[in-house]
């Protein structure tokens, strides 16, 4: 995955009448939720897939407009959205998706140099940003509609008339090596565990590398394999138009009558294959760090559109939405037992928005994945942690959410989903999102489906739907030897705690202490980091 690049310095608080996104509300105020008592007798549950295939998106036409006008604001906002991403990336040349729309968007026009394209938007204050990931590439901006003719020029011409420069190339394949090389394997290890995890699902298939590329993928590009991939995947096919904000038929008439200069179609699009199941598997990245990370999920066949969508989100969301202490894991791991610092779960992939404690919009998958993390843990608590976290995610299967901790998580989403559509490039996202899912007003079905649901509805479709079983975990440690053994061995993880804890929880732990993981002796890997993503 790709992080946004911001062309513009400026912040948008500095365009006149422009709301800058605010920030996260407070989490509300809420009682710790109860929990769960020990394992009772599971109930007869559902067998997990033995594969998940590869359903289409839908298509929309090239081209298709999406328009969210609102005449009150003196802002425009840009969304291009191509069906294009890193499973585009030819073998051996992992990385070349991204480094091209990067060069696209950093690396100058025709007529301007990079240097001379920030000097330009500088005064307008405006932002012109790309991002890449699986099977997306998004080119976005705003502008004040003062500067709009002059910002459409520059906009389009990074698509349309990019400047190729062999130099700029160079200037950031080398920033996406250092992106993977001390970025990633260096300092960012729950991102590791993240796209370790990948690697483990989707192993064999072209979700499996990382989407910034591999070193020796990125080194192997050359300035015609950039032309050439701009030409196969950057076409008008491949296209969805968004705009928002100050949108008028000039305006539309004007985008588009520019955006048919690109090429009408190019390559054809990547046929993805079935995903068999990975269940008991683990990866143990080896590096030197303090702590331990711990990322675990399966590939998940409910996506966004299905009838069972809404409710497991909802009870992913109970165990832990990106950093909100309302969350039971969040709670029961880091409140009540000081483990480690954040513990979030989700039922589609999840990359945060820069800024925000929301998901990205614009980054559909066609095969999706349930995930959990835990981020960071003290080592000697690795193992009890993992535990706690399929033991709490076992109990949704074995044991309905209580009430009155249900009418609350329902209440809280009622309220924060609004806060996940509150600008207009947001809006916009989620809008296009929508046509590749079909799922038109998704954040007001979701809504509607909350008032709806019960514990016991939300149980029968965890039942069917969430398979604790089907884990895979990645672990990001020092140990990597030590952690592989108490794996393949799975001896108690006794715990003590340096404060006095209740009566209630120190039964519960007499549950995690010796709960199986579903991970196989044999099938637990060792990779050191500096090998990871290498090629």
């Amino acid at each position: 995955m790709k992080t946004p690049r911001l062309l513009s310095l400026v912040a948008l608080a500095s365009l006149v009448g422009c709301a800058s996104t605010p920030k996260p509300s407070p989490t509300p105020e809420a009682p710790a939720p109860e929990a769960p008592a020990p394992a009772a007798p599971a109930q007869t549950a559902s067998t997990p897939p033995t594969e998940v295939p590869a359903v289409p998106l839908q298509q929309p036409k090239p081209l298709e407009l999406v328009v969210l006008a609102r005449p009150g604001t003196p802002i425009v906002t840009f969304r291009l959205v191509f069906h294009s991403g890193s499973i585009d990336d030819p073998k051996g040349k992992e990385g070349l998706t991204a480094l091209t729309a990067s060069l696209m968007a950093e690396g100058g026009t025709q007529k301007l140099t990079s240097a001379q394209l920030l000097e330009t938007l500088f005064p307008m204050a405006a932002e012109l940003d790309v991002a890449t990931d699986k099977e997306f590439t998004t080119f976005s901006g705003r502008v004040h509609k003062d500067f709009l003719p002059r910002y459409l020029e520059l906009f389009t011409d990074v698509l349309l008339a990019p400047r190729f420069d062999a130099a700029e190339l160079e200037r950031l394949r080398a920033n996406a090596i250092s992106d993977v090389e001390n970025g990633l394997r260096s300092a960012n290890d729950e991102g590791l565990g993240k796209v370790a995890l990948d690697a483990l699902l989707y192993e064999g298939h072209p979700y499996a590398h990382y989407t910034g590329g591999t070193v020796q993928g990125l080194k192997a590009i050359t300035l015609d394999d950039v032309k050439a991939h701009a030409q196969r995947v950057f076409t008008q096919d491949r296209l969805v138009v968004g705009l928002a904000g100050a949108v008028d038929d000039a305006l539309k008439d004007s985008l588009l009558s520019r955006l048919a200069g690109l090429p009408a179609s190019g390559a054809p699009r990547v046929s993805l294959p079935t995903v068999p199941s990975t269940a008991g598997r683990a990866v143990i990245i080896q590096k030197q760090t303090l702590s331990t990370a711990v990322s675990m999920g399966y590939v998940n066949p409910v996506r966004r559109g299905d009838a069972d969508f809404f409710p497991l989100a909802f009870a992913l969301s109970h165990l832990g939405e990106h950093r909100q202490s309302i969350g039971l894991l969040f709670t029961e791991l880091r409140e009540k037992r000081g483990l480690n610092y954040g513990d979030y779960a989700y039922a589609e992939h999840f990359i945060e928005d820069p800024g925000t404690t929301y998901n990205r919009t614009n980054i559909a998958r066609t095969q999706q994945d349930l995930t959990v993390w835990l981020r960071p843990v003290e080592p000697t608590h690795g193992m009890f942690a993992t535990r706690g976290a399929v033991y709490y995610l076992e109990q949704l299967v074995n044991q309905p959410i209580p009430q009155e901790r249900f009418d609350l998580m329902r209440g809280f989403l009622q309220g924060y989903s609004r806060l996940w559509e509150q600008t207009d490039p947001r809006r916009l996202g989620y809008a296009i999102d929508s046509l590749f899912y079909g799922t038109p007003n998704y954040l007001e079905q979701y809504r509607q489906a909350l008032t709806k649901m019960t514990p016991q509805s939300v149980q029968e479709v965890l039942r069917r739907r969430l398979h604790p079983s089907a884990l895979s975990f990645a672990f990001v440690t020092q140990d990597a030897k030590g952690l592989a053994d108490a794996l393949r061995a799975s001896p108690p993880s006794p715990i003590t705690y340096a404060s006095d804890k209740s009566p209630e929880l120190l039964e519960v732990d007499k549950s995690i202490v010796p709960f199986k993981l579903p991970v196989r002796a044999d099938a637990v890997t060792i990779i050191p980091a500096q090998s990871f993503m290498e090629k």
